[in-house]
């Protein structure tokens, strides 16, 4: 039998194990630079930036190679801006959206740097807790420059556009500095969780678990005034306000971008919530939630009841990344009981219906609809459960540290030329702890592809990116899943990338006939799953209880 902890002892034990850490930190023990350079595919340039004449410590290398990566960050953001500025009268406005994508993410990375450089600076040790935020903003701004120049590969005038602004160095200082954190090891941080905790976690006293239940009645109440609680709280966190949208306008506001404009700017450092309650219809507009809008959370009255839909794609002169009919990057988002959308059909390519770049965010009981590249889950660690993803090629695709939990994945039916092709993660540096991790959910055919006359293949993904990692756990694969499992994409990733499956079940779960290469691993063992559970890969037992959203902490 599960051992039951209460939500006051799960508290509780919280705070020992954040106690316990708090003394944790860099090694501070000198060591060679050589042996940090050995470990970035930057190697050479690792030795240009690390003094090599004298032993430092890892902190000392972390303060220098952060150093260095915010210095090109603000040199590349300017060199933006230089094109934006003064565009030639050659480029093109597909050449101009890329750049203008590129200066949102470069003004991105100066912040997340920055961050890491006052965090850095203001003590001489890390708890692993912080010290596994600082590593994931590093892998989001290395993400951030790579989605830029993948833009402006994209465009006529972009490849040149890309070689001069490769010579900031973006990418090379931030991989370097990726390799300095990877080389604190807080492996032991790991043990000391699964210690702990039950297996299902639910803080359920949490005020946010009002907020993530199916009780619309009472979240309306709240929101209106009408029950006798100002705020929901509980502990440090709180929800003092709740705003309704209705297209009929008998709520705050008829529209959801004006509901998020309304709400309080960085409230990520505080335990301060604010609610938006959407009510149930279509709402046609393209939704970003930028950086300083954080702590929201955003409720609808049900899947394919709250419907937010677009249809902007590739083959209209967009950019993948501009393609989103929902983008977020507020960290600790989370949205519940919402459809999204991008209507832009199958003939049209990238056409994304959510890209969510946001730190510790949550979708639960959401449905995402589309075809190609459907959920770009872009970067930083996000969390899924109990949603429904529609879509054909590369439909869960990204550079997150993203897990998926009891999910409904419906492969719909292609264009006749095209293969069925579930994720694409696009991990391009060893040191980035990002990739997907797809547990407990089911595959099967949409509607579409299963009263669909021809056989239509189906794959579990292809790697995206030279070191792409993507597993599945425990998940029911139907007989649609080719036997192969996987198939390749362009380029000799084969030895690099890290494709796995544990434990699935169904008539496509035969791992038999799975693909050959090096760098997949069929039924991979316990301690092997263990890396991409919720509470190691995307340190969850530190951020998910408070959401009230449930979540499995191990495989077993």
């Amino acid at each position: 039998m599960a051992m039951k902890v209460s939500a006051l002892c799960i508290i509780s034990l919280l705070t020992i194990i954040s106690s316990d850490q708090s003394h944790a930190s860099f090694p501070s023990s000198p060591l060679d630079s050589d042996s940090i350079c050995e470990t970035t595919p930057h190697a050479y340039y690792c030795k240009y930036i690390l003094p090599s004449n004298k032993l430092n410590t890892i902190f000392d290398y972390g303060n220098i190679s952060i150093h260095q990566s915010l210095s090109n960050a603000r040199s590349f953001l300017a060199s933006v801006k230089h094109f934006l500025a003064f565009p030639s009268k050659s480029m093109s406005q597909r050449t101009i959206r890329a750049l203008e994508d590129c200066q949102f993410l470069a003004d991105q990375n100066v912040d997340f740097l920055s961050r890491v450089s006052e965090r850095i600076n203001s003590k001489d040790s890390l708890n692993s807790f912080v010290a596994d935020d600082l590593h994931a903003s590093l892998s989001a701004a290395l993400v951030n420059v790579e989605t830029c120049f993948q833009g402006l590969e994209a465009t006529p005038l972009g490849p040149s556009i890309k070689d001069r602004l490769f010579q900031s160095n973006g990418t090379k200082s931030i991989s370097v500095s990726l390799a300095v954190f990877r080389h604190w090891d807080h492996g032991s941080t790991i043990s000391r969780r699964n210690l702990f905790f039950p297996n299902l976690i639910h803080e359920r006293n949490s005020p946010l678990s009002l907020l993530v239940s199916t009780d619309k009645q009472a979240i309306y109440e709240f929101a209106t005034g009408k029950n006798d609680s100002n705020t929901l709280t509980y502990g440090k966190i709180s929800v003092p306000q709740v705003v309704v949208v209705s297209p009929k306008g008998d709520g705050h506001f008829t529209t959801i971008n004006d509901a998020i404009a309304a709400a309080p700017h960085n409230a990520g450092e505080s335990d301060q919530y604010f609610g938006i309650y959407v009510v149930s219809g279509v709402y046609k507009e393209y939704i970003s939630v930028p950086k300083n809008k954080q702590n929201l959370i955003l409720i609808g009255d049900g899947m394919g009841r709250t419907i937010i839909t677009g249809s902007r794609s590739a083959a209209d002169g967009f950019t993948t990344f501009n393609t989103a009919t929902f983008a977020v990057a507020g960290t600790k988002f989370i949205a519940v009981d919402i459809t999204f959308q991008n209507t832009a059909g199958p003939s049209k390519g990238q056409a994304v219906a959510v890209r969510n770049g946001a730190d510790m965010s949550v979708f639960y009981r959401c449905s995402f609809e589309g075809y190609q590249d459907t959920l770009y889950a872009h970067s930083y660690r996000q969390f899924y459960r109990e949603c429904d993803i529609y879509g054909t090629v590369d439909f869960i695709f990204g550079n997150a540290a993203v897990v998926f939990e009891n999910c409904n994945i419906y492969p719909r039916l292609p264009l006749p030329h095209q293969h069925n092709i579930i994720t694409a993660q696009g991990r391009t540096d060893p040191n980035q702890e990002t990739g997907i991790s797809i547990d407990n959910c089911v595959i099967k055919a949409a509607d579409d592809l299963a009263s669909s006359r021809g056989a239509k293949k189906t794959y579990l993904g292809r790697p995206w990116k030279k070191y792409s990692r993507t597993v599945y756990v425990q998940s029911f694969m139907d007989s649609l899943i080719e036997p192969e499992g996987w198939i390749e994409w362009k380029g000799d990733f084969d030895t690099t990338i890290y494709y796995a499956e544990y434990r699935n079940n169904g008539p496509g779960s035969s791992t038999d006939y799975r693909v050959n290469w090096p760098g997949y691993h069929k039924d991979i063992n316990n301690t092997e799953a263990d890396k991409f559970t919720v509470s190691n890969f995307i340190n969850g037992d530190k951020w998910l209880p408070a959401t009230g959203v449930p979540f499995n902490r191990s495989f077993h």
